[in-house]
């Protein structure tokens, strides 16, 4: 007898959440948990010890990358943990940082609209509870085309924040040296981790990584 998948969901969108473990639950999936946050994510995965994870990537409390931040997290203290994520919208740079976790098996990144999909959708989950890897085609026509160049997708500013951080500026120096607020650094600073395609890891880790792809472009 085929062993049934353990499930843990997260989904803030409650009718969208509802309408998942319906669906999951009709195809012999066990939902052990639907939750609405990363952190309830997290608890309910060290709670019930699921075969698999679906969660979005935008999740409350931030309402940024929370979900799919969890899903990494928990994939390092699990590295079996098969994990899914839902997107609204093509993020190549997310799909790179999931891809990048444990050993780039056991992984899932799709649109929202394959959801309704469904044969497809479970077949989907199937592969990755299995042991594939599945990446929604839209996203993976867009790795291909990413610029070779890394910096190819910051915006002037974006570049101008980089230089500084590369010089080991705090973002209070930056915000001084380009006349804005500490919270336009900020922001900046997120945008180029993001494009650069930088995994989730502490703040202080990605300033690195992100003044190390500077360097490899020629600092260009």
């Amino acid at each position: 007898m085929q062993r049934v998948t353990r499930v843990v969901l997260a989904e803030d969108e409650v009718l969208l959440r509802e309408g998942l473990v319906a669906l999951l639950a009709r195809f012999g999936f066990d939902v052990l948990d639907a939750v609405g946050t990363a952190p309830a994510l997290v608890d309910a995965v060290r709670t019930h010890r699921p075969d698999l994870v679906v969660t979005d990537i935008r999740m409350p409390p931030r309402h940024r990358d929370d979900g799919l931040r969890a899903a990494v997290d928990l994939r390092a203290e699990q590295p079996g943990l098969a994990v899914v994520v839902l997107s609204q919208h093509v993020q190549p740079e997310y799909a790179a940082a999931l891809l990048a976790s444990a050993d780039g098996r056991r992984v899932g990144y799709l649109l929202k609209d394959r959801v309704a999909e469904v044969t497809e959708f479970v077949d989907n989950l199937r592969t990755v509870v299995g042991g594939g890897t599945v990446v929604d085609p839209d996203v993976v026509r867009r790795l291909l085309h990413r610029p070779r160049d890394p910096l190819a997708d910051l915006s002037a500013r974006e570049r101008e924040v980089l230089v500084l951080v590369a010089e080991g500026r705090s973002n209070a120096s930056i915000a001084g040296r380009l006349h804005v607020t500490e919270a336009a650094v900020g922001k900046h600073i997120g945008n180029i981790l993001a494009k650069l395609g930088l995994p989730p890891d502490d703040d202080t880790n990605r300033r690195v990584l992100a003044t190390l792809t500077y360097l490899r472009a020629g600092g260009s």
